[in-house]
């Protein structure tokens, strides 16, 4: 079982209101739904919007609903929040819509401790809220630091820094949406808080706000399965075409099905059997894990009988595939 608690507050009822809060929450709710081939992923998550005084999200009603996701046993136990945060000289704080001065919010300290206390296999917590960085361990002065085994949290800042807005929506939301739809996908298509928060944090300029990332786990937990841009199967036949991860691997012209209609006579006919092969190692080519030699595509290397190896990254996936691991 997978569940998730998604919280959006843009109305707040004494301090200023935001814009973006709840279309975060309806994008990030959008996207982890189901898997890019429509698999269900986080069946039914609860999504929590405050977009007016009718919807507002009291601290008793957000406090309720974390204790809740993080109760009963469950593979993940996700909580996603966008909208104010506060950071004192105590600690930092999720504002609800019922916050007067900030630290009247949901505390991050009393957040961890029901993430710690939780039975879920995999507890990740996601905050796009200014200071949240304080849940990764801050520069406050009892830093929050102290993670139990399967916990993740991703923040949009640091404890210092505020999260920024762009058209309506976070910069930080928008990264995080554009990374489970893909773009952080490992070649089967696994997105992991990991690879989200690579993405993340390469995307943003040296000046911009910083994600915070702090996790104990052993193996990370897939978040969504994207569209593998290989097939696995066509993944498994690196060890197949490539003896070792070392292996140059020789190609001629019967690799290649399409001529240019002027070859000499003695340029061999295509080969049914390599012309499989090599369009398995074009599609490998394409997504960096096989490289030709000496000429600039790899249609080029089979007529021009030159060669073909594996990149840093093949090399990587070929040890993946030689240990069982795909």
């Amino acid at each position: 079982m997978r569940k998730a608690l998604i919280v959006g507050i843009d109305h707040y009822d004494q301090i200023g209101s935001l814009h973006g809060a709840v279309n975060d929450a309806h994008a990030v709710n959008s996207v982890l739904k189901r898997h890019a081939d429509n698999r269900v992923n986080f069946a039914q998550p609860n999504l929590m919007v405050a977009s007016g005084p009718g919807s507002a999200i009291s601290k008793n009603a957000l406090r309720s609903a974390v204790a809740e996701l993080f109760k009963g046993d469950a593979e993940i136990a996700l909580f996603y929040f966008s909208g104010h945060g506060f950071l004192d000289g105590v600690g930092g704080y999720l504002c609800a819509s019922d916050c007067e001065a900030g630290h009247d919010g949901l505390s991050l300290s009393e957040v961890l401790v029901m993430a710690n206390g939780s039975p879920a296999k995999n507890k990740v917590i996601i905050l796009d809220s200014c200071h949240s960085g304080f849940a990764g361990g801050g520069a406050a002065t009892s830093p929050i630091a102290e993670l139990n085994e399967g916990i993740t949290i991703l923040t949009a800042s640091t404890a210092e820094q505020y999260a920024m807005e762009s058209n309506g929506s976070g910069l930080f939301t928008n990264l995080l949406v554009d990374a489970l739809n893909g773009a952080a996908a490992n070649l089967l298509g696994a997105v992991t808080p990991g690879s989200v928060y690579a993405h993340i944090d390469q995307s943003l300029g040296p000046w911009a706000q910083r994600p915070v990332f702090k996790t104990n786990v052993k193996n990370f937990v897939s978040l969504r399965e994207a569209a593998a841009p290989i097939e696995a199967s066509q993944l498994r036949m690196l060890t197949q075409l490539f003896v070792s991860q070392s292996t140059v691997l020789q190609l001629d012209p019967s690799y290649e099905p399409e001529r240019a209609g002027h070859e000499p006579d003695e340029v061999p006919a295509p080969d049914p059997a390599r012309n499989a092969e090599f369009a398995v190692l074009q599609a490998m080519e394409s997504v960096n894990l096989v490289r030709p030699v000496g000429a600039p595509h790899m249609w080029h290397a089979a007529m021009e009988s030159k060669s073909c190896e594996l990149t840093a990254l093949g090399q990587h996936y070929w040890a993946l595939v030689n240990a069982d691991l795909i």
